[in-house]
């Protein structure tokens, strides 16, 4: 089943002769369950395709269909509530709220939308996560591989129709590193949860069932490495 589908994505910074391509007609499509890698080299346009695939900026032109939707035919307000439940974002550098402790983190994405927080749902996520014992502590008092943790479980306690991860391990020594890309490999495999990585480390990338390279814009290479 095709979760995602993009067509002919193109960002254009700037106009005249002043104009930076980021990406250039860019089309490819993903199924539920997909664990795909995004590599490619600083400037390449890997992260300009994500913040396009989040509905975190609009593209100059081409289509993001999620789950059948068009997103960027939705106006500001319905873009929001749309990214807030479909769209799970992890970045690099954990984006957590200083006042809010880690419950109150992971729940933010349902507190915001006015719904219930499933208490089982997220018992069974803080203990996975393995910071069901710190669920009172602010991100200051955790560590860097929890904090990131607890920006994991914020993304995935709506169940959304896609994760998309920038660099999620880029702030990580290597044993945390290995930890979270086991826990969204858990994820992808017990929930069928589809996930998109962006990464510089080719350890990570190996660990995709696809992988898509970026080049000056343009999709280089696509190729499946794992069914």
């Amino acid at each position: 089943m095709e979760i995602l589908r993009v067509e002919n994505l193109t960002k254009v910074y700037g106009k005249g002769d002043t104009a930076v391509t980021a990406l250039d007609h860019v089309s490819f499509s993903v199924e539920k369950g997909e664990f795909i890698a995004v590599i490619g080299p600083s400037g390449s346009g890997k992260s300009t395709l994500l913040h396009m695939l989040g509905g975190v900026d609009r593209p100059t032109s081409g289509k993001v269909l999620i789950d059948g939707t068009d997103i960027y035919q939705l106006d500001e307000s319905q873009l929001a509530i749309f990214r807030r439940r479909q769209i799970g974002l992890i970045y690099q550098f954990y984006n957590l709220i200083p006042v809010l402790d880690v419950e109150e983190n992971i729940t933010l994405p349902l507190l915001l939308d006015g719904r219930k927080v499933d208490q089982q749902n997220l018992e069974e996520l803080l203990t996975i996560l393995g910071v069901k014992e710190r669920v009172d502590h602010l991100p200051n008092q955790l560590s860097g591989g929890q904090q990131q943790r607890v920006s994991i479980g914020r993304a995935l306690i709506n169940n959304p129709a896609i994760v998309l991860a920038d660099e999620p391990t880029g702030n990580l020594d290597s044993k945390n590193s290995d930890e979270i890309i086991n826990l969204l490999k858990l994820y992808n495999k017990k929930y069928n949860q589809t996930l998109i990585v962006i990464t510089h480390d080719e350890k990570i990338a190996l660990q995709a069932n696809r992988i898509i390279s970026i080049e000056d814009g343009k999709i280089a290479k696509d190729e499946v490495i794992r069914e």
